[in-house]
Order: structure tokens, then sequence, then C-alpha cells
């Protein structure tokens, strides 16, 4: 179990995960690796903004007044590296997870699931519609693409 994380560019998605004494931690995996680290996702994604010089609400803030008034919006939790995460619940849920757009390779729907191809070669079966998460996926990009200096 790891203490603090850094979000960098292997970095393929995150979930909420609760430790044997109920803590809740994050699940996180990367191109070669999957590990638990002892703080929660939201935790991690506020240090990682924090870090950089800002904060979530004003990432928030910022995505959103990029792209509309979506629901549970991406953010650019590293503008040096064009990290641009996105949420598939709200961030709050401790069954959110936290995609990097840059790692799906490739989606398609089976019996009203998505099935995303990493590009680690990796394969996952979620419970999202394709055309929603394929819809997050894109106002990601959007927003990678918006803040580009």
């Amino acid at each position: 179990m790891e203490s603090r994380y850094t979000i960098n560019k292997q970095f393929m998605e995150m979930t909420g995960y609760y430790d044997r004494n109920g803590k809740l931690c994050a699940l996180v995996t990367e191109t070669g690796m999957t590990f638990i680290v002892d703080k929660s996702p939201l935790e991690i994604i506020r240090d990682n903004i924090v870090c950089i010089g800002y904060d979530l609400k004003g990432a928030t803030k910022t995505a959103r007044s990029l792209l509309g008034n979506i629901y549970n919006c991406p953010i650019l939790v590293n503008p040096i590296d064009r990290i641009v995460i996105f949420p598939t619940l709200s961030p709050k849920h401790s069954e959110c997870v936290w995609y990097n757009p840059v790692h799906i390779k490739r989606t398609r729907s089976l019996n009203r699931q998505t099935i995303i191809l990493y590009s680690n070669g990796r394969t996952k079966l979620i419970r999202n519609k394709l055309a929603a998460f394929n819809c997050k996926i894109k106002q990601a990009e959007q927003l990678e693409d918006m803040t580009k200096l």
C-alpha cells in the first residue's frame, strides 16, 4: 500500500476501495501494475491539483466554463503533462471510476455494457452504455484540446 500517489502518464484508471478496516482508499491501475493508495480517489486528485498550484473547485469550474454545465465533467489534473481524467459517476460516490482517455484505445458494446480496450492490451467490461461512455471520453479530449497553450 502506497501512502501517496502522483498521477502520471502511465495512469489508466482509479476507483474507490475499502480496506479491511473500512477506510476508503484508492485502487490505482497504471499500464504495468495495480496497487492501493492509502487515500481516497478525491484526495489523490485534490493533492495532485494543489501541487500544481490550483484547487479542485477551480479545475471543475474551468472545465464547466469551457464545456458547458455538464455533470461529472472531466478535470485537467496536470497541465504540464496534459493529463485529463473523467469520472463515471459523481466524484463523491465511492464506486466512481476515474479514467485517463489517453489509454483507452477502443470501446465496443456488449449487452448494453461497454468493453474497454486499453493501450497495454487489457480489456475491461463496465456497466456504462457505450454511447454515454464515449461521450465522456470525447468531453475529456475536448477539454484537453481547449486547454492547450
